[in-house]
């Protein structure tokens, strides 16, 4: 993001002070969201700095203390350690942290995203209406998967971001929805989901070296029909062609409540010989991803790159080293928006993508009430990263 952008102009009164409360399961990423917030405040020459509106404007940290702890039962209630009265909050949480563990009658249970949802509500709840404004920032949107209603099923997203508005949240920040639609259900309040693109991008070209960016050298493939929009901007941004597969289902047959897939047909030109980006959300256990990699392999594309805002490896990351070790995949790039094992974070063929300065950026004007439309949109800095590359001075 350069040194323009690293002095945002921020002349404006901050709406409040400025409050930052990451849920045990964000604590990283706050700290170092923390860590950027308070290097470019302790910068920012401004002449109102003595101001009473600037109160509180340069601290040492934004991140309030807070906790969730836990009776022998499983229960729980939310507690906020500082005052929060006045403040403009934001609210972290990662519901796909699965590695916190607490007491449930002696057994050790893992926390699942609904945990993580709950201790949201409770730490909402803990605030008790003293904020300024609430904003929750949660990067993975819970049960975002469950947008749509297909048959005789509850409707989770929608009933969650509802559930948050009527608890006095007003904003809704989060990554990537899976279908940004389930919007709809809270139509007068702010909602915005944050493409990373721009990080990917700068990622794969950290990383790679003697990429062709041109539509000779290399394609954009979506690897269903739900993700078309993510490739189209990729490739239109980067001048290059798309293609996509839909898959073939069996509706006969019902296999672990859905039809099975029978194959994955792809539409679009040649790749024989081009490098790929398979771009995608998540990556849940991997195997669509996988099984895509390998049909282009099959018709002899070379380099296989894949982004996904959210690496979930519910299965493990054994068959990534496999696609690996077997030639199907070069790189897989995620986001460190949701726990990263080490042992991901150790793989050859892994490129985390760090979020943190970009969020720290969305609060910093978000709190002087300040625009975010060109932090939305990253073309001109994927532009220029692209030309860097080119030139060789990456």
């Amino acid at each position: 993001m350069g040194n323009r952008e690293e002095k945002r102009n921020l002349e404006t009164i901050p709406v409040g002070s400025l409050g930052m409360i990451a849920l045990e399961g964000c604590r990283s990423l706050g700290e170092q969201i923390d860590q950027y917030l308070v290097k470019w405040r302790a910068e920012r020459e401004s002449e109102h700095k003595e101001s009473l509106a600037f109160a509180g404007y340069q601290r040492e940290s934004y991140l309030l203390k807070s906790a969730v702890p836990r009776f022998g039962s499983g229960e729980a209630k939310g507690m906020i350690l500082q005052s929060v009265r006045g403040t403009d909050l934001y609210l972290l949480v990662d519901v796909c942290n699965y590695s916190l563990t607490y007491s449930l009658c002696g057994h050790e249970n893992h926390m699942s995203p609904d945990d993580h949802y709950q201790d949201l509500k409770r730490v909402i709840a803990a605030v008790g209406g003293k904020a300024r404004r609430i904003t929750v920032i949660m990067p993975f949107l819970y049960e975002s998967r469950q947008h749509k209603r297909t048959a005789r099923e509850s409707l989770d997203c929608a009933l969650a971001l509802q559930e948050l508005v009527q608890m006095g949240v007003d904003n809704i920040i989060t990554f990537d929805a899976h279908d940004p639609r389930v919007q709809n259900a809270i139509p007068l309040h702010g909602f915005e989901t944050v493409q990373p693109a721009y990080q990917f991008i700068k990622g794969l070209l950290l990383h790679e070296k003697d990429l062709k960016i041109d539509s000779g050298h290399m394609m954009v493939i979506s690897p269903d029909e739900g993700g078309m929009t993510r490739a189209i901007y990729i490739a239109n941004v980067l001048g290059l062609d798309m293609g996509m597969f839909y898959k073939r289902r069996d509706y006969t047959r019902v296999v672990n409540g859905r039809n099975p897939i029978v194959a994955h047909e792809f539409l679009g030109t040649s790749v024989e010989g081009k490098d790929m980006i398979i771009i995608d959300d998540m990556i849940s256990s991997g195997e669509s991803v996988l099984e895509v990699a390998a049909a282009l392999k099959e018709r002899k594309a070379n380099k296989i790159f894949v982004f996904a805002t959210f690496g979930l490896f519910t299965s493990g990351l054994e068959k990534f080293d496999n696609a690996f070790a077997s030639g199907i995949i070069t790189k897989v790039l995620t986001t460190n928006l949701i726990y990263q094992t080490p042992e991901l974070l150790k793989r050859e063929w892994y490129v985390t993508c760090d979020m943190s300065k970009y969020i720290a950026y969305i609060i910093d004007t978000l709190n002087h009430d300040s625009s975010i439309s060109d932090l939305l949109n990253p073309n001109e800095r994927i532009q220029s990263i692209v030309a860097k590359y080119k030139r060789g001075e990456l």
